[in-house]
């Protein structure tokens, strides 16, 4: 049993909760909790660590038991458990992840391109509607939070695990964009045809930007078609994620797409 807050593993563990930099040295990331322990473990991601506690293991042994037999689970106190998480209240389990590149669809039809998206919640939820909707890949444009810092693994819920995503430069955007032929549009309040009335059967794009300024002059040199949702209400705009996801499964409401049921 680890007892001690200096332990290697643990300081290990802090840093790579902290620092981009750490995380992208090390090639992993690190996820809390069981609802995703049990997606790493079930998406076939390589887990490195896995850290518990007792009461933990107490109410969850048939998922301790599976960490086990990858000969990867150490116990550690409570106090441990705390000095290690990102969270204020931990929930008794943590594990380090090896990061994967997940592989893009054969046939690509359906992206979704990120200007700037800061907030680290707003980005964790587009990955989630991103990954329920069925989208092909999330690019990460300039100034997008770290994908697999903690705050977006929490508000992702798991998305990481199933959607495919990459960073790039605007350079690179415009090369993928040319090289897979997707119509690209641009999410802009009070602009263009309202979204509903667009034709999103086609292989497309949507370009979602930042919470502050919306999408800067990079972005428009791809000369985005606009797309507007109303909003009669009064307000002067929408939540990022709120938009994504609206656009989003409007593109799954249009191509008729229907959830594949167990």
């Amino acid at each position: 049993m680890i007892s001690s807050v200096r332990n290697p593993k643990v300081q290990a563990l802090r840093a790579l909760q902290r620092q981009a930099k750490r995380r992208a040295e090390a090639g992993a990331f690190v996820v809390e909790g069981a609802r995703l322990t049990e997606e790493a473990l079930k998406s076939g991601w390589r887990v490195r660590l896995a850290l518990y506690t007792q009461p933990f293991a107490s109410q969850h042994a048939a998922l301790i038991g599976e960490l086990q037999a990858r000969r990867v689970a150490e116990q550690v106190t409570e106090p441990v458990m705390k000095a290690a998480s990102d969270t204020q209240t931990p929930q008794g389990v943590l594990l380090e992840v090896e990061q994967r590149e997940l592989p893009l669809p054969k046939a690509l039809d359906f992206a979704l391109i990120l200007d700037g998206v800061a907030d680290p919640g707003n980005l964790g939820t587009l990955l989630r509607s991103a990954a329920a909707a069925g989208c092909g890949v999330v690019l990460l444009g300039p100034g997008c939070a770290e994908p697999f810092a903690p705050k977006v693994m929490r508000s992702g819920m798991g998305a990481h695990f199933l959607q495919s995503m990459r960073s790039l430069n605007w350079s690179e955007i415009e090369g993928f964009l040319k090289e897979h032929a997707l119509q690209i549009f641009v999410a802009q309040a009070r602009q263009g045809k309202v979204y509903d009335e667009e034709d999103l059967t086609q292989p497309l794009a949507f370009i979602l930007g930042g919470e502050a300024r919306g999408s800067g002059k990079e972005a428009a040199r791809l000369q985005p078609k606009p797309i507007q949702i109303p909003m009669p209400g009064g307000m002067e705009s929408l939540n990022v994620a709120a938009a994504g996801s609206v656009l989003m499964f409007e593109v799954v409401r249009q191509r008729g797409q229907k959830a594949v049921r167990p």
